[in-house]
């Protein structure tokens, strides 16, 4: 059975202290009231990695990520930060790929193969993001967008390091817009995703592959989008940044 899971995406959000009392929020949040198996992910800026890790000790069930990570273990690369660099304090997984990453930083499929490798190295877990615009949505392209981004991103890893990886589905028109792909177009665009890794790999891989749905997930839709049969969870943007909108999406899942 695959890993379900809920991973907050802070982006370039909240100060030191505002970080702090949410994540304390977050945490009392889930213990009181969530009763499922799901894994709970906080991907916050790197100057909070440090003492999230500190304040998540005993929690078995809330994960720390970042946000980026560059693609050379260490160097002349002023304002980077390194996958050895956040393995270091403590955390677990890397968003990669994300859609602003993409558009604003110009990071290509190539680019982000090679960051893959690198936090693959580290024993970090990537959160490999995938999606359309939507001009390509509209110019029917988006299916023969996403298969290039997989094969381009992360098909050249073998099946063992696959394994490894977590994907998210972003479709790119949804995210900070209000606007929410229905849960049959996220639906038909997961399915899409696992038939391309079983035709990579294999069926079994394939069923294994945690597939999480980021487009303005809320806690309204939330249950709906995590009961479809290939959404197992969700990259959450904006709500993650409150305490009880998270914890309720999360909540989803029991």
């Amino acid at each position: 059975m695959r890993k379900k899971i809920v991973a907050g995406n802070w982006k370039m959000n909240l100060d030191y202290n505002e970080g702090l009392s949410v994540f304390s929020e977050v945490i009392n949040m889930i213990n009181d009231e969530a009763t499922g198996t799901q894994e709970v992910v906080v991907c916050s800026p790197f100057i909070h990695i440090h003492s999230l890790v500190q304040l998540a000790k005993g929690q078995n069930r809330i994960s720390l990520g970042a946000q980026n990570a560059h693609q050379a273990e260490s160097g002349a690369y002023t304002g980077e930060i390194s996958a050895k660099m956040i393995k270091s304090v403590g955390a677990q997984y890397v968003i990669l790929g994300h859609s602003e990453r993409r558009q604003y930083f110009g990071e290509t499929n190539e680019l982000l193969a090679k960051k893959t490798d690198t936090v693959l190295a580290d024993d970090l877990k990537p959160i490999f993001c995938i999606g359309e615009t939507l001009q390509e949505r509209e110019a029917n392209t988006h299916f023969d967008v996403i298969k290039s981004q997989l094969v381009e991103g992360i098909f050249h890893l073998d099946a063992e390091h696959f394994s490894k990886l977590v994907i998210a589905y972003e479709p790119v028109w949804a995210i900070g817009t209000g606007v929410t792909a229905t849960a049959d177009q996220a639906q038909e665009i997961h399915a899409f995703i696992r038939k391309e890794i079983a035709a990579k790999y294999s069926q079994q891989v394939a069923d294994a592959t945690t597939i999480l749905y980021g487009g303005s997930c809320n806690p309204k839709n939330a249950a709906e989008l995590f009961a479809q049969a290939d959404i197992d969870g969700g990259l959450i943007g904006g709500a993650s940044l409150k305490s009880r909108d998270f914890t309720d999406i999360v909540k989803a899942f029991n």
